[in-house]
């Protein structure tokens, strides 16, 4: 008994490879005999034992590699990884993006350069452009002929020399202006001026507009005397209101806007009134004027002198406190 047991163990091996490779449908029938079916029986328990012991697999069966990679499969997986990225970093890869960086520098630069180049004849045209509409007419044309007297007439034509100059402060405010844009055009460029500055410009504005209303109104009521036309009174103030009225217009504008050019608008018409005035005296003395209206526009002249000084000190401390800003965010930047 054991030895026929033994005998039918020991082809094992063989009966497995026979079973699986030769069996046939039809063969089926042979499988009924239960000696068969104890043989068989065996290879069942042993079912684990292939994917323990054996390493090796039969020709019909792929290779296991694709399926589980061996460690040098690993690496080799790893370092096309790397390679792939690689070739994400190659020169050719490196190069397109320098240069295409370079083009758009490139011709992003171009208009600015172009731009500014534009800018520079501003800084000679502007001024030039002020002096001829504004101290040429008053200083070259002679008063006697355009002034024919206390008349309508006579307003006019100083009114017209009073509009050319407000042309040319507004072309120069522009080109001013347009000087003061950063080099960036997407870069914004807003300048708000202080509240401080504001009321006490308006003060001084005010402040120069009502004083000679107020001596009108005491002319025409007999508390000053000797009196003074209203005709009169419109040669010789009328286009200094005018004027003011523009100014005071023009800054409002500037501070809403936040242009650049809010500190040095009074400038411009401050100037040319310390012209417009003294103008105004000549006026007063074809016109015999009297002596309380004359010692008004003295009172005027002196008044936006100050003016103007104080305006020109707040430039001087703007320039300053600029300079301060920058050297102090310079410092922040390298620290």
């Amino acid at each position: 008994m054991n030895q026929g047991f033994a005998s039918l163990i020991r082809p094992q091996s063989t009966m497995s490879t026979i079973t699986f490779s030769h069996i046939h449908p039809r063969s089926l029938t042979l499988l009924k005999s239960s000696n068969v079916l104890r043989v068989l029986s065996f290879p069942q328990i042993r079912i684990k034992q292939p994917t323990v012991g054996c390493s090796q697999s039969t020709p019909w069966e792929s290779s296991p590699v694709t399926y589980a990679p061996t460690e040098t499969a690993g690496d080799n997986f790893l370092k096309k990884t790397t390679n792939l990225f690689e070739t994400l970093k190659s020169n050719n890869t490196a190069e397109v993006p320098v240069t295409n960086t370079e083009d758009v520098t490139d011709s992003s630069n171009q208009p600015v350069v172009q731009l500014q180049f534009h800018k520079w004849p501003m800084w000679l045209l502007g001024p030039s452009l002020l002096l001829a509409t504004g101290m040429v007419p008053t200083l070259w044309i002679p008063l006697s002929s355009i002034f024919l007297g206390p008349n309508i007439a006579s307003l006019l034509s100083l009114v017209g020399l009073d509009c050319i100059f407000n042309l040319g402060a507004t072309l120069f405010l522009l080109m001013a202006d347009s000087c003061a844009r950063p080099k960036q055009p997407s870069q914004a460029c807003k300048s708000k001026a202080p509240f401080s500055y504001q009321f006490w410009n308006m003060v001084a504005t005010v402040t120069g507009f009502i004083f000679p209303l107020m001596l009108l109104y005491g002319s025409q009521k007999g508390f000053i005397q000797p009196q003074l036309s209203f005709i009169s009174f419109a040669i010789l103030l009328g286009p200094y209101l005018l004027l003011l009225s523009v100014q005071i217009l023009t800054e409002m504008l500037t501070w809403h806007w936040q242009s650049p050019v809010w500190l040095v608008t009074p400038v411009v018409y401050e100037a040319y009134r310390v012209l417009q005035l003294m103008r105004g005296l000549k006026l007063g003395a074809e016109l015999s004027a009297p002596a309380w209206i004359m010692h008004t526009i003295r009172g005027l002249v002196s008044w936006w002198v100050l003016i103007l000084g104080i305006q020109l000190m707040r430039v001087a401390w703007f320039a300053g406190f600029t300079t301060r800003a920058s050297q102090q965010q310079s410092a922040a930047a390298d620290g």
